[in-house]
């Protein structure tokens, strides 16, 4: 079925390709599978993302926040109250090849109790504090922000993953820059001298770990050059596929430009791994629009299957 399922989105892709390369938007009706909120880096809370997925006529969501499920429970709540169907994920930040390539993991589906994964979330989360901390400090001494400013951007208290996006959004409150966008692309750049590592596992770490905790894992805009000065090889996501139970690669995202997907598209029929599509969609915190890229609804019946906890509701 896996086969089938990648065989689907391949086919249903080389019949628009033109159209997804023009128009990022066409496919408004699937299932929107890589969204965040105000628990990660977001701007609106999970009845939000539910209330505008009903709207907008989506098949289904899945709330994939950085390094937590925080927002799972309320999720669940709005899922059942506007009959929005959810599946329950998390993206995992990776590195591989000792930090060459920053790598987006997105699981679903899996065990949120499972006592391996919290840990490694619980880990990744402190890292991610410590860093954005010592980025302020250095920050502060130039420019006009503080940890309270920062702190100011940060919606859900120690429930929420922080990070780079709450500085961008603090020196936007603070006049520096008009955008997060525009932050990102300045002075919290990972080529500004103000810019801190922070901790990721590896990749292959990651993947097994969800795997053993009967999640379904895909990697996120692998084919992104805008995110990564070298990308993951074709034997990387061999590796990853073959090695490590890797399911599937998410083609359909507006980073990934047409010949990366093209190649994508090759590597998962190849590998036999699904085919996935989401809008990354942050709210204001990116221009990114809620249902520009969608997942077919076969594969999501695949990812269904496969994953240990229910889709909902």
């Amino acid at each position: 079925m896996a086969q089938d399922g990648a065989q689907d989105g391949a086919r249903n892709a080389t019949q628009s390709t033109k159209g997804l390369r023009d128009s990022l938007g066409q496919n408004s009706h699937g299932w929107d599978l890589h969204c965040h909120t105000v628990f990660s880096d977001g701007t609106f809370s999970p009845t939000d993302l539910i209330r505008m997925a009903s709207g907008q006529g989506l098949a289904g969501v899945a709330i994939s926040d950085h390094d937590t499920i925080a927002g799972w429970s309320e999720a669940k709540e709005a899922s059942a109250r506007y009959g929005v169907p959810l599946i329950r994920g998390t993206e995992i930040t990776a590195q591989h090849d000792h930090g060459r390539v920053s790598v987006h993991v997105l699981a679903y589906l899996y065990d949120c109790e499972n006592a391996h994964v919290l840990g490694l979330y619980e880990e990744m989360r402190q890292r991610r504090l410590e860093r954005a901390r010592a980025m302020v400090e250095k920050l502060s001494a130039d420019y006009p922000i503080s940890w309270a400013s920062v702190m100011e951007q940060v919606h859900e208290g120690d429930a929420t993953t922080v990070g780079r996006p709450h500085i961008a959004d603090a020196l936007v409150a603070a006049g520096v820059y008009e955008t997060r966008s525009d932050a990102f692309a300045g002075i919290i750049s990972t080529k500004s001298p103000y810019y801190i590592p922070v901790f990721s596992p590896r990749v292959a770490t990651v993947v097994r770990a969800l795997k053993d905790a009967g999640g379904v894992v895909v990697l996120a805009h692998s084919g992104a050059p805008s995110r990564n000065r070298s990308l993951l090889t074709d034997e990387d996501i061999e590796f990853f596929a073959c090695q490590c139970g890797l399911d599937g690669l998410e083609v359909w995202h507006r980073d990934n430009p047409p010949e990366q997907r093209d190649r994508l598209l090759g590597l998962a029929q190849r590998f036999d791994l699904l085919v996935t599509g989401g809008s990354d969609w942050h709210g204001a915190g990116k221009p990114n629009v809620l249902g520009e890229n969608t997942t077919d609804e076969p594969t999501v019946q695949e990812i269904i299957r496969r994953g240990r906890i229910r889709v909902l509701p």
